[in-house]
Formats: C-alpha cells, sequence, structure tokens
C-alpha cells in the first residue's frame, strides 16, 4: 500500500490498534497512551461497525505517518486488521513494522460470529512479517484458547497463557496491565538492535522465546 525509507530507528514508535468499540478510558491501550511517551493510538474510526478495508487502510496510513520503526500493539478485532494489514500490504521483514504485541485476538472464524466480526473472515493464516507475540485468555468470550493459540501458530508468533483473564480488558481488571508492557519491551528487544538493524526471524524468534520464558510460566511454543 505504501513505500517506505530503510530501517534507521533505535526506538519504535508504539501504535495501539484497538477492537470493536474501540477502548474506553480504563483500557489499558488507552492508559499506555496516556502514561507511555512513545505510545499513540491509531484512529481506525466506525468502531462500532467496523469494514476491514478501511480498518486496513486507516492502519497503514497510520504506519506511513509514524516515525517508523512501528510496534504495534493490537487488542480483540484490532489483531485481526494487523494481520490482514500484513497480508494485503507485503513487507520485508522487520520494516517499518517492526514487530507487534496481539492480545485476545478475536475470532471472526466461529460459527455464529456477530456480523460486525465476520467481516474480517477468513482469518489469514500467513506468517507475519515481523517478529510477535499473541497473548490469550483461558476464559475469553471472543475466542478459545485452543483457536488463540492456532491463530499464533500460523502468524509465526510466540504464544503465551495469561490465565482467567477473561477479555484481557478493562473488565478484566488489569489497570495499565504491567506484564502487558513488559511484554511489549520484549517485542521491542526482538525488533532490532540499538543501531537500528532488524534481526532475522530466527534470531528474533529466539529473542522473544529466550525473555518470555524468563517471566511467563504459560509460555507454549
Amino acid at each position: 500500500m505504501g513505500s517506505f525509507a530503510p530501517f534507521d530507528a533505535v526506538r519504535p514508535t508504539v501504535l495501539t490498534v484497538p477492537g470493536l468499540g474501540g477502548s474506553g478510558p480504563a483500557h489499558w491501550q488507552t492508559l499506555w497512551e496516556r502514561t507511555r511517551l512513545d505510545t499513540l493510538r491509531v484512529e481506525l474510526g466506525m468502531w462500532d461497525t467496523p469494514h476491514r478495508n478501511a480498518w486496513v487502510t486507516r492502519l497503514d496510513e497510520a504506519i506511513r505517518r509514524a516515525d517508523a520503526p512501528v510496534v504495534l500493539a493490537a487488542h480483540s478485532l484490532g489483531c485481526q486488521a494487523v494481520a490482514w494489514w500484513a497480508q494485503l500490504s507485503p513487507q520485508p521483514y522487520g520494516w517499518p513494522v517492526a514487530g507487534a504485541l496481539l492480545v485476545a485476538p478475536a475470532d471472526a472464524d466461529r460459527a455464529g460470529v456477530q456480523r460486525e466480526l465476520a467481516g474480517f473472515a477468513p482469518v489469514p493464516r500467513v506468517p507475519l512479517p515481523f517478529p510477535s507475540i499473541v497473548v490469550a485468555s483461558t476464559d475469553d468470550p471472543w475466542v478459545s484458547i485452543a483457536r488463540a493459540h492456532s491463530m499464533a501458530a500460523d502468524w509465526g508468533s510466540l504464544f503465551i497463557e495469561a490465565g482467567a483473564l477473561g477479555h484481557l480488558n478493562a473488565a478484566s481488571g488489569i489497570g495499565a496491565w504491567a506484564e502487558g508492557q513488559d511484554l511489549l519491551e520484549r517485542v521491542i528487544a526482538a525488533s532490532g538492535d540499538r543501531q537500528g538493524r532488524a534481526h532475522t526471524p530466527g534470531d528474533a524468534r529466539a529473542i522473544l522465546a529466550t525473555k518470555a520464558a524468563d517471566g511467563a510460566p504459560h509460555l507454549r511454543g
């Protein structure tokens, strides 16, 4: 969708990508935007009546406007927007999107899914061209833990089981979600070195796996 310059930055811009309905004032994405100087929201628009191509276009525009490299912090249907962006906007590995934290990806493929999610089906099954972590809860009403793990495998993402925390949103009572910020920092570490050079896919996954294993007892490959 766009053309991008070579990888030359040392600290990524973090773009939050909310899901259906957007993220309210108590959501961890909103709290990160308020407290982290490196974090901005992608205004996808049409929060209650999302359209896949419109969201992907808005995401592409936000990525092109940001100072690359970019790390995406997506939630719920926002994860599907990221996966569709990666499928429709091919990029070299790690540029301009250097990594992604994909939290509670909503299952757009499940039987009887509501219309707002159905427009994002079928969920892309291609590996993402950047290091990524998928985090899911064992009691999420929007996606089963097995389905979340399957999506992570398709996307080439490291998978982390967060325990019974619902949809990992404001209702989960996680506030600014310190554990999530730790995971975000692991994605940033895997995205490149201090000179701004992107790691290879193998290097990035090794960094993610090592760092996640240090502090995430529910790590699954």
